[in-house]
């Protein structure tokens, strides 16, 4: 030890009470990373359970340097709500934090004024400001040149191509390269087993220098970790609304998709419960203000997606409950991890879902791309701009994987994010087939590792600390399967009616496409901007969505099985979506939407709704040409059903309004084009019907 570091610790534990109040003591773990950060000037992942104290760890190491005379300490940081709760916890230890975000750009040239006056302890940006043309060109040089220090906040979003996957974290390894000599770096997340760990500090070039790696206890004695197995949709949303009071205090409900947050929100809401829907959909000022209602316990509980997750804080946050079961023991532990941090008890409840194994292999559909489809992006990039919509007319892509793909480029330095764009480099790009194949493995270990945790006759603590590499085989003594503490699965008959009966209330609007994509020149289709009005479709209606929790496994079950006709119970769904559609005008025909796939069933459809409905059948719009292949991106399905439909009856003297009848909506473009196609033929109006709406 040398000279300085009673002193050292001696001032870190009184900043410490000005962050955390008097008679606060730094934890031994807490101390080693300030110390190798400050007094050793090292790199250094720590990996702690929430609420362990890893701010304070960067707020003391950054006033203990700028007392030093250090430069500012950057903080990356990847929720606005999180760098808020960050900028609070700063003041109260005494240290100036701003942020440069795109909720405060009228603030930017004062804050970037401020860091160069010295005026700035901490600035917390997030990884996708990193490659902000001005900001990178303008800001990050001298922002790397005098740094005291760097900070990678939830450091497990650089690994793999996932859960909470963030793709601009991976230009972090080269500004931690670029960092004048002897700048400390500091990378913090709540979970991560050694396979995150190993693939973090390489990620971000940590290994530089033997990093310090800290990793505690991941248990929490206030968790009870349950699992209720309960086989139907209807008897567990029937059990989570009989139940909701019985589970102290206020909490989260999480669902495994938005649409599964919206419909179990609503229900509750109609079952007496104050809740409310959060995800990734919500609005930012709504989502601020659930947040607030959460914390303050005007609400039982928010109902939530994955998007409620990293940077809350609620220390006394009650239960933590899951309709479905994420995909990895990694992103159960790390959800779970935000209850009873100040409480001696919270309850953890699981419910499990048979639909789940579907949405994780949706989920994972949507993994890193196939090497022709990274070259084909790679050929489409020049020293001229493009936009992200320009090139999907050139690489078939979803827009969200391409401008990961984009990011991941860029940050590898194949392609460069400029104003007015994407331009190529030229420089050599290797695609690391082993890497994404070993990803790839490692989520179908941890997808049947989450089947086990549902199954285990072991203590269920024991089971997860194991999937996170932490080796106490210590039984918890409180999970359902240690005590005799367990859920009951039972529910009354009139809470599992009430929920079936909201399940099998049939109906979502299908909004009309009125926007063309981009560039469609570029695929010989003759279309730009927005839609003519006489070429509109009206809203139209669907029975429900493939990832509804009612309707959705019926769908699913149909579509995907061979051809058949439609069952009775779907006949009387659709009946009952045309009963309750409160159009301007009744419609006067039916014309359906032909299928290379399940013609019977989709003639089958068009015919019993005409029958039903006493509507004369106009017609069919038959398939031509070759069955397009799939397509992932706007631009490329709109070009695949262009020219993909064949003439539509004579509709000008039909005087009303056509019912277009087709079996799924996904991108919307079929409908789009064949309601063109009969508006075109005479129809004043076209109302959509189809069964089920995708996604």
């Amino acid at each position: 030890m040398t000279t300085t570091e009673p002193d050292l610790r001696s001032r870190a534990e009184e900043l410490l009470q000005t962050l955390a109040g008097e008679g606060a003591r730094l934890r031994e773990d807490q101390w080693t990373a300030i110390h190798a950060l400050v007094a050793e000037h090292r790199r250094a992942l720590v990996v702690q359970r929430t609420g362990w104290g890893k701010s304070a760890v960067y707020f003391l190491a950054t006033a203990l340097l700028r007392e030093q005379g250090a430069g500012p300490t950057v903080i990356v940081s990847p929720l606005l709500a999180l760098m808020r709760n960050q900028i609070d916890a700063a003041t109260r230890a005494g240290i100036v934090a701003v942020t440069v975000n795109s909720a405060n750009l009228d603030e930017w040239e004062q804050t970037y004024a401020d860091i160069t006056a010295g005026e700035v302890d901490v600035l917390l940006v997030s990884p996708e400001r990193l490659n902000n043309p001005d900001f990178r060109d303008r800001v990050l040089p001298e922002l790397t040149r005098t740094a005291g220090m760097l900070v990678v906040d939830e450091a497990h979003c650089v690994s793999d191509w996932g859960h909470d996957f963030r793709p601009d974290y991976r230009r972090l390894r080269n500004l931690i390269a670029e960092l004048p000599a002897g700048i400390p770096v500091l990378a913090t997340t709540a979970t991560a087993n050694d396979r995150v760990v190993t693939d973090v500090t390489e990620q971000l070039g940590l290994q530089s220098g033997e990093p310090l790696v800290l990793r505690g206890s991941l248990d929490r004695a206030s968790l009870r970790l349950s699992v209720v197995d309960i086989k139907s949709p209807a008897e567990r949303l029937a059990w989570l609304a009989s139940r909701l009071d019985e589970l102290p205090g206020a909490g989260i409900v999480y669902t495994l998709t938005v649409q599964a947050a919206e419909e179990v929100a609503e229900f509750l809401r109609e079952r007496g419960h104050a809740v409310r829907a959060y995800t990734g959909k919500t609005d930012a000022e709504e989502r601020l203000d659930a947040e607030a209602d959460l914390l303050a316990n005007r609400v039982k509980a928010l109902v939530a997606t994955s998007a409620l997750g990293m940077g809350f804080d609620k220390p006394d946050l009650g239960f933590v409950l899951h309709l479905g079961a994420p995909s990895s023991p990694v992103a159960y532990y790390q959800q779970i991890g935000r209850a009873g941090r100040a409480l001696e008890r919270a309850e953890v409840v699981l419910l499990p879902g048979q639909e789940d194994r579907e949405i994780w292999a949706y989920f994972a559909s949507l993994a890193f791309p196939a090497e022709p489809l990274v070259r084909q992006t790679l050929a489409a990039l020049s020293d001229q701009p493009l936009s992200t919509a320009a090139l999907e007319t050139r690489v078939d892509l979803s827009r969200t994987r391409l401008e990961m793909l984009l990011k991941v480029l860029d940050s590898d330095g194949a392609a460069k994010r400029v104003k007015g764009g994407w331009i190529g480099t030229g420089a050599e790009w290797v695609y690391d087939r082993e890497r994404h194949q070993r990803i790839a493995a490692a989520r179908k270990a941890e997808q049947q590792a989450m089947l086990g945790y549902l199954t285990t006759t072991e203590c269920r603590l024991v089971f997860l600390r194991r999937q996170l590499d932490d080796p106490d085989p210590t039984p918890c003594g409180r999970c359902d399967v240690c005590s005799d503490s367990v859920w009951s699965p039972e529910v009354s008959a009139e809470a599992a009616s009430a929920a079936a009966e909201r399940l099998r209330k049939p109906g979502v609007e299908l909004a009309p496409r009125k926007m063309w994509p981009s560039g469609m020149k570029e695929l010989a289709v003759p279309v730009s901007g927005r839609l003519k009005a006489d070429e509109l479709a009206e809203p139209g209606r669907a029975v429900g969505r493939l990832s509804d929790i009612g309707w959705g496994t019926r769908l699913r079950e149909l579509l995907t099985g061979p051809d058949q006709p439609v069952p009775k119970d779907l006949l009387d769904a659709v009946v009952r979506v045309l009963a309750g559609w409160d159009w301007a005008e009744r419609p006067v025909g039916v014309v359906g939407i032909g299928s290379r796939t399940r013609p019977g069933q989709l003639e089958h459809l068009a015919r019993r709704i005409s029958e039903i409905g006493r509507l004369p059948l106009l017609g069919t719009l038959a398939p031509v040409g070759d069955r397009p292949g799939a397509h992932e991106n706007s631009a490329q399905r709109l070009a695949a059903v262009w020219s993909g439909l064949g003439e539509a009856p004579d509709l000008s003297g039909v005087g009303g309004p056509v019912l277009l009848v087709d079996d799924v909506v996904d991108s919307g473009w079929t409908m789009t084009v064949a309601a063109r196609t009969l508006r075109r033929a005479g129809a004043p109006a076209v109302l959509p019907l189809a069964l089920a709406l995708a996604g």
